[in-house]
């Protein structure tokens, strides 16, 4: 579990959080949700440590983390899966290379043990076979897959993924959705997604967090979105003239 405590974030004279709290539950996909310009990439910089918050805490279980020393952060850190939005992923290193540069970095596991764990890795997204393979080699939902597995190669409890979805075409969002969820359910990560996607909003949603203009304006699970009368939320989701006049027309029925 992590916890956002009363969260307020300035930069010079610009307020961007403005008192956020909310928990992100264990076990489940927690997505931080809202226009562009609401504060959710700030909000997940904080809740990552790359950001210091201006007020507020954040609790990793019952760890305060802004209050730690660096060892004691680097601790934390090492629990931490991060999916990029571009993958990251080194162009000059193979698929398997790339999975195992965290247990290069921060394991002393023998090479055996390193290849068996690259392999379950892959399997797990199912990429077995991949390993001699390099990033331009493969298609971008391929990439992304090597990420999650990259991610997912030390274990976290915690795993955070930005915009996942960003550049795939429907079908392989759905696919990278499906996978991040199901990882998370299996491992009972604490998994925090920042996402425009509406689409993993639907499918994935255990628990929505919709940011507006730096304040939390509704949280909620995917079952609630529909039926919300939140003005904020309703006009997130119906924001394209294509689903304004789709809604218009379910309304009138």
């Amino acid at each position: 579990m992590i916890k956002a405590e009363n969260i307020f974030k300035s930069f010079g004279e610009q307020e961007v959080l403005k008192g956020i709290s909310t928990t992100f539950e264990k076990g489940k996909t927690n997505l931080l949700i809202g226009r562009s310009g609401a504060g959710k990439t700030v909000m997940l910089k904080i809740l990552v440590g790359l950001l210091q918050p201006t007020d507020g805490k954040v609790w990793y279980d019952d760890i305060d983390f802004h209050n730690l020393n660096k060892k004691e952060r680097k601790a934390i850190r090492n629990d931490i899966g991060m999916l990029f939005q571009g993958s990251a992923l080194f162009d000059s290193m193979t698929v398997e290379e790339n999975v195992r540069f965290p247990l290069d970095m921060f394991t002393s596991m023998t090479k055996g043990e390193k290849r068996q764990k690259v392999d379950q890795c892959l399997e797990r997204v199912d990429l077995t076979g991949s390993n001699d393979k390099y990033p331009g080699e493969v298609s971008g939902g391929m990439q992304k897959r090597v990420g999650i597995a990259r991610s997912i190669v030390l274990d976290p409890k915690y795993l955070f993924c930005d915009e996942p979805n960003s550049g795939l075409d429907p079908k392989t969002s759905i696919v990278i959705d499906e996978l991040i969820h199901g990882i998370t359910v299996d491992n009972n990560m604490t998994t925090i997604i920042n996402t425009h996607d509406m689409n993993s909003v639907m499918e994935i949603g255990d628990n929505i967090n919709l940011l507006h203009l730096g304040e939390l304006a509704w949280v909620g699970t995917k079952e609630e979105v529909l039926a919300s009368t939140n003005e904020t939320l309703q006009d997130f989701i119906f924001a394209s003239p294509f689903l304004q006049r789709l809604r218009k027309g379910a309304l009138s029925v």
